[in-house]
C-alpha cells in the first residue's frame, strides 16, 4: 500500500501543487486547509489507514500549525511531522522542533528537496516498523528503564513523559553509557543527516531531559556536559 500523507496548507496554489506532486511520486495525499480540519482528519483515520506523515504549514487560519503539532503529540509520538513554513528564524524553527516536529522545510522550497525530506522521514518510519517485528529488550541503566517497544520510560518506578525526540535522544545515550557525543553527532544520530539544524536544538532538548530526569538539573547525574566536546550519559551508581 502507498504511504498516506496529510498535507495541511491554506494556500490553494501550494496545496494543490503538493497534492499533485506527492501523488505523482506514488504517495496517497489528502489535503486540508486549516488546523481544525487537520485534527479531524487525523482523528477520523482508522488504525488500518492511519497517516504515515503529516506535512504541516505553521501559518494557518485559526488553529496554527504549532498548536496542531502540540495536540497531535499528546497521543501520537511516532507519526513524522514535516514543518513547511515561511517563518525561517531560528526561534520559529526551534519552537516547532521542541513541541515534536521531526524536520522542516522553509518557503519558498524546491520540490526535489521537499520530496527528499519526505522520503528520508518515511525511511526512518519503515526502519522503526521493521524493528518492531522483533521487540527489543528494555534498556536498564540503574533506576532508569527505557522500554523501546512500548515507548515508555520510568525512573525509580515513576513514569517519565517524553516527546519523540527526547525519547530518541535518551535512548541513544543509554545505549552508549560513558560515550561522549558532540552536538553535531547527536544532530546526525537523532535528527538525521538531512536535518540542517542548529546546535541550540540539542542544548534545548538536553535541558528538557534534565528537567524531567534530574532532582537538580543544575547538577545532573545522568546527562553530563563534557566541556569542549558535548554530552555523555553516566549510570548513576557510577556517577
Amino acid at each position: 500500500m502507498p504511504y498516506r500523507i496529510l498535507c495541511v496548507e491554506d494556500n490553494p496554489d501550494i496545496g494543490k501543487l503538493l497534492a499533485e506532486r506527492l501523488g505523482e511520486a506514488g504517495y496517497r495525499c489528502d489535503w486540508v486547509t486549516d488546523g481544525e480540519a487537520a485534527l479531524a482528519a487525523l482523528d477520523a483515520a482508522s488504525p488500518e489507514a492511519r497517516y504515515d506523515l503529516v506535512m504541516l504549514d505553521l501559518m494557518l487560519p485559526g488553529l496554527d500549525g504549532l498548536e496542531v503539532c502540540r495536540r497531535l503529540r499528546r497521543h501520537d509520538a511516532r507519526t513524522p511531522v514535516l514543518m513547511v513554513t515561511a517563518k525561517a528564524s531560528m526561534r520559529d524553527v526551534v519552537s516547532g522542533l521542541e513541541i515534536g516536529a521531526d524536520d522542516y522545510v522553509t518557503k519558498p522550497f524546491q520540490l526535489p528537496i521537499l520530496l527528499a525530506r519526505v522520503q528520508a522521514l518515511l525511511r526512518r518510519l519503515q526502519g522503526a516498523a521493521r524493528e518492531e517485528l522483533t521487540p527489543p529488550a528494555p534498556i536498564v541503566q540503574g533506576p532508569l528503564i527505557i522500554d523501546v517497544d512500548q515507548h515508555r520510560v520510568t525512573l525509580a518506578g515513576r513514569p517519565i513523559q517524553l516527546t519523540g525526540k527526547e525519547f530518541a535522544l535518551l535512548t541513544l545515550f543509554a545505549r552508549h553509557p560513558g560515550h561522549s557525543f558532540s552536538r553535531g553527532e547527536l544532530l546526525d544520530r537523532v535528527w538525521g543527516e538531512e536535518f540542517d539544524g542548529f546546535d541550540h536544538t540539542v542544548n534545548t532538548h538536553i535541558n528538557r531531559l534534565r528537567n524531567k530526569l534530574e532532582d537538580d538539573p543544575a547538577q545532573p547525574r545522568f546527562i553530563q556536559t563534557v566541556w569542549g566536546v558535548g554530552y555523555r550519559f553516566v549510570v548513576p551508581e557510577e556517577a
